[in-house]
């Protein structure tokens, strides 16, 4: 099954939606890349996403995603050690116990997955990179863009209120399009205002905070 098969709505909002069942996992399980944008990238979120990804068990998927250089400690150490190739080879399961994560580590070592930090470079742009956009995409070349929610929330405990407004390639052509290009530009470091590092590059520059 294609994402073009599955019955999605133009916005899901959390007091009428469960968000995660209904738009996130159903588009996860159904597609072969993921871009996305997010202000705060966890460790427990991108193992989520893998889990759920189901096309990641055959070696076929991709996951890209851009994220603001603010990370808690614990999450910014795993990262460091499974990005870094420094630490590929005594970074093994044994340090983890957590499945989820062994399972991300092994994807991560197939290169299905890449992170990238943005970081505003421009007195016009205040704080942190806060981008919110999202771009499922299947075998067939048919895409999902979505805006509007901050983070994967994945946690039935811990979820935030959000809605989400959501565009198909087939019925939103051009402002999937769009999407698409602003994604595609910021993963090329070609944005205004912002500087986009590959995540070791980031983090052997000490640009990443705690």
């Amino acid at each position: 099954m294609g994402l073009r098969e599955i019955k999605l709505k133009e916005e899901y909002r959390s007091d009428r939606d469960d968000i995660v069942a209904e738009f996130f996992f159903p588009c996860l399980g159904n597609c072969v890349e993921y871009s996305r944008c997010v202000d705060l990238l966890s460790i427990q979120t991108l193992a989520t996403i893998s889990m759920a990804f189901e096309n990641f068990s055959e070696g076929k998927a991709k996951l890209r995603m851009i994220t603001g250089h603010r990370f808690r400690t614990s999450d910014l150490n795993i990262f460091t050690k499974l990005f870094s190739e420094k630490h590929a080879k005594s970074f093994k399961g044994n340090l983890i116990k957590d499945t989820k994560i062994q399972k991300l580590q092994r994807i991560v070592e197939r290169g299905q997955v890449e992170v990238k930090i943005a970081i505003p470079n421009s007195e016009q742009v205040a704080d942190s990179f806060s981008e919110r956009i999202g771009i499922f995409r299947d075998s067939q070349d048919h895409r999902v863009a979505f805006t509007g929610t901050s983070r994967e929330s994945f946690s039935t405990q811990t979820r935030d209120f959000e809605s989400v407004d959501v565009f198909t390639s087939w019925n939103d052509k051009s402002r999937v399009e769009r999407k698409v290009k602003d994604f595609e530009d910021l993963w090329e470091n070609k944005t205004k205002y912002v500087r986009v590092y590959d995540f070791i590059k980031a983090e052997q520059s000490s640009l990443l905070k705690y």
